[in-house]
């Protein structure tokens, strides 16, 4: 368990611990032995109490708790999907998307939640949902996220601008060549 940048207890990649049940109803471990629902009480607690926005390290004890990958990883795809989901509904065009956009916009959905994203980012939603990609980068800064991780998602829809000139250059190329080709067949015949 950590402590993230607005001080929520958190565990695994960023599973927000709204209390000690919260906490309780996962299987953490302590060594190889499940942990008991007062050691997992403890350790909230005790997490708790310590100063907010630390690297996790800082957190760990010698009899610190542990929360199994299996776990964390069958976490972080449930929450991955419903904000998929979430994502589908505000923006049914969502799987038309460049993946670079889907993952910025998933970042920026686990970071602040589908509500927030939508109330709090007009103008980026506007700039996805007409694909203005250069737009939805100048509006993706969040306040809390580290400027690295801000940067990578400013990133990820800047890389959507490249991925769409080069598909728009890629269909131009390929309407010229069909109008050459129609052209040549026009004038010399089909080639043989």
């Amino acid at each position: 368990m950590y402590r993230d940048t607005v001080g929520k207890v958190t565990v695994g990649v960023g599973l927000m611990l709204s209390d000690t049940k919260a906490a309780e109803s996962l299987p953490f471990v302590l060594g190889s032995r499940p942990a008991t629902p007062q050691e997992i009480a403890a350790e909230y607690t005790r997490v708790d109490s310590l100063p907010q926005a630390r690297a996790s390290a800082f957190y760990k004890s010698p009899n610190s708790l542990e929360l199994p990958q299996q776990t964390i990883d069958a976490k972080l795809t449930t929450v991955l999907e419903t904000f998929e989901t979430d994502l589908r509904t505000h923006l049914p065009h969502y799987d038309t998307l460049p993946d670079a956009v889907k993952l910025a916009l998933l970042d920026m959905t686990y970071n602040l939640g589908p509500a927030a994203l939508f109330k709090d980012f007009p103008h980026l939603i506007a700039a996805v949902e007409s694909g203005s990609w250069a737009q939805a980068a100048a509006c993706c800064m969040r306040r809390g996220p580290s400027a690295a991780r801000n940067n990578w998602t400013r990133e990820q829809f800047l890389s959507a601008v490249v991925t769409t000139i080069k598909a728009e250059a890629d269909t131009l190329s390929k309407r010229i060549w069909l109008a050459i080709r129609q052209t040549w067949n026009a004038l010399f015949g089909p080639r043989q």
